[in-house]
């Protein structure tokens, strides 16, 4: 699962970067999508386009247009800031629906960010309109704009949220994970969190008995990427798909 389609080996969240994911052989693109002030659904990792761009200023609070005008490739170093190799190579900010455009046949993770405006029905008429149904996976650390994507779009399969994610690991631990009945169809989750650890080989087993992906983030050494394949995971978050592509022998 390529991470913004590969942010350590190039701008994240871009059509560059989904292509070249693409090329390398991925089996799913994962993005992050937010909506501007004119109502469209752009990718984006950040809130604000500061971090990445030639810009400043929360997304939420620019149009399409504005957006547009922007290098999404400006900031984006191999060597910490030594060099921008991708600056002034026409990189824009991606549209949700361009991605759907392109990549009609791929498979996608697909995290709603956090907004003041909800985008639950324009994201689900979207994935409708271009019958990506059963394609995407949608993720959100917010609990209730997870809640109310389903409600909108019960068809489409969601990964756990922050609480939900909290709850079930929880669970694991004293083996009651067999008692929890979840909403949600994967686990997307870190190698530990607040000073737990969430990854183990229990806590796989606990998932798949409950019928759930586990797929953990954001693992970018060759090491850790075969540890986790040996204990069975069901997909692996990596800004380095080049790496797991090697570890995978593809």
């Amino acid at each position: 699962i390529a991470h913004q389609g590969g942010d350590g080996i190039w701008p994240g969240d871009t059509m560059f970067a989904f292509q070249n994911a693409a090329d390398l052989g991925v089996d799913v693109l994962e993005m992050d999508v937010h909506i501007t002030r004119d109502g469209v659904l752009v990718l984006m990792h950040d809130e604000t386009v500061d971090r990445t761009t030639d810009g400043t200023g929360d997304i939420e609070s620019m149009t399409l247009a504005e957006l547009k005008q922007l290098d999404a490739g400006y900031d984006w170093s191999p060597d910490e800031g030594k060099t921008f190799p991708f600056r002034g190579q026409g990189i824009s900010i991606p549209t949700m629906e361009e991605v759907f455009q392109a990549f009609p046949a791929m498979r996608m993770t697909i995290e709603i960010k956090k907004t003041n405006v909800s985008m639950s029905k324009p994201f689900c008429e979207l994935i409708r309109k271009y019958d990506m149904q059963n394609k995407v996976l949608i993720a959100s650390f917010h609990d209730e704009r997870l809640k109310e994507f389903r409600t909108e779009c019960p068809e489409v399969a969601t990964s756990s949220a922050k609480n939900e994610t909290t709850v079930f690991v929880l669970l694991t631990k004293p083996f009651l994970g067999s008692f929890y009945s979840p909403k949600f169809h994967s686990l997307q989750v870190p190698e530990e969190s607040g000073g737990i650890t969430v990854m183990t080989p229990a806590f796989v087993k606990a998932a798949h008995e409950r019928n759930l992906a586990v797929e953990p983030w954001t693992i970018n050494d060759e090491a850790t990427m075969q540890k986790l394949i040996d204990w069975g995971v069901d997909g692996i978050i990596t800004d380095r798909p080049d790496l797991m592509m090697k570890v995978l022998g593809r």
